[in-house]
């Protein structure tokens, strides 16, 4: 059951925004969700928005949130759903976004050239404007003038420090320092530049909307290397070899992505050791161990 408190700042901040009152008829719970709590607000109007709400200490996280998806919308021809008003009480905060019907994606060709043309949105340095979240995880996003400093300080070696916390193994741990020091070596002859990703690019954050445009949510932005959204397209599930065709059609990848995606990965696995634990931390060190091979 939704507090009374609830409604009345979803109330509040929707009739200040929209500069029409609002006033909540019905609340739809929906699912799949693990941090927030999503459901779908049904105004008196006929207004329906979608609200994604937790405790008012996470206030910090959706208000990132909300910008990431604004700079991700001036970006590109990808959709993602409009922000409307982000706030917090004493209780609770809460991002309401428009309720978009989304559907599985199938036009995977426009999704890889729509992602291209996002990842011609550039910066003259590595990071982001401020610090956000990937999933629960702190994303530091210092700004870094080389991507190579900026994996191993504001990625790979946050991360390490929090798998050690976490009681990592000892080995992983070790390798993972050795890592780190050879990480040039994959970057011998590709340079990236800045580009703007979403940055947290799996299957469970893209779909379709009513009309089939790819839709993606759920961001955790930076400007870095375009392959690491590549990558996690990857990880668990990609969208289809239509969508990489069409990427590179755009903007061919260079020939050493095969071997820096597992790179690039290696983050998420490591996050999802810190998160989940179970069998990440196995996973994390034979990616590891592969990638000393590649530069012994």
């Amino acid at each position: 059951m939704v507090d009374h408190n609830a409604y009345c700042l979803w109330q509040d901040l929707l009739t200040q925004a929209t500069g029409q009152r609002f006033v909540v008829q019905q609340v739809q719970p929906l699912g799949g969700g693990c941090i927030n709590q999503a459901a779908k607000l049904l105004g008196r109007d006929g207004r329906v928005f979608f609200v994604k709400s937790n405790n008012a200490d996470q206030a910090r996280v959706l208000a990132a949130e909300a910008r990431a998806l604004q700079a991700l919308q001036q970006a590109s021809g990808l959709r993602v759903p409009e922000v409307v008003a982000w706030g917090s009480d004493e209780d609770q905060a809460c991002l309401l976004l428009e309720a978009l019907d989304l559907q599985p994606l199938k036009a995977a060709g426009q999704f890889g050239e729509l992602l291209a043309e996002q990842h011609a949105t550039q910066s003259e340095a590595f990071g982001w404007h401020e610090d956000n979240w990937i999933g629960e995880t702190p994303q530091p996003n210092r700004w870094r003038s080389g991507w190579v400093d900026f994996w191993r300080e504001e990625r790979l070696g946050y991360q390490m420090k929090r798998a050690a916390s976490h009681k990592a193994p000892a080995a992983l741990l070790t390798d993972l320092e050795k890592l780190q020091d050879v990480l040039p070596a994959f970057f011998s002859t590709y340079q990236p530049v800045p580009s703007l990703v979403h940055g947290d690019l799996w299957s469970g954050n893209w779909a379709a909307d009513e009309q089939g445009r790819p839709v993606v949510f759920d961001p955790a932005v930076y400007y870095g290397d375009r392959e690491v959204d590549l990558a996690m397209t990857e990880l668990f599930g990609g969208p289809g070899e239509a969508f990489y065709a069409a990427y590179k059609s755009v903007w061919p990848l260079d020939a050493g992505y095969p071997l820096r995606k597992q790179l690039y990965n290696l983050y998420h696995l490591l996050n999802h050791f810190n998160m989940f634990g179970g069998g990440y931390d196995r996973q994390a060190h034979q990616t590891v161990r592969r990638l000393l091979a590649e530069v012994a």
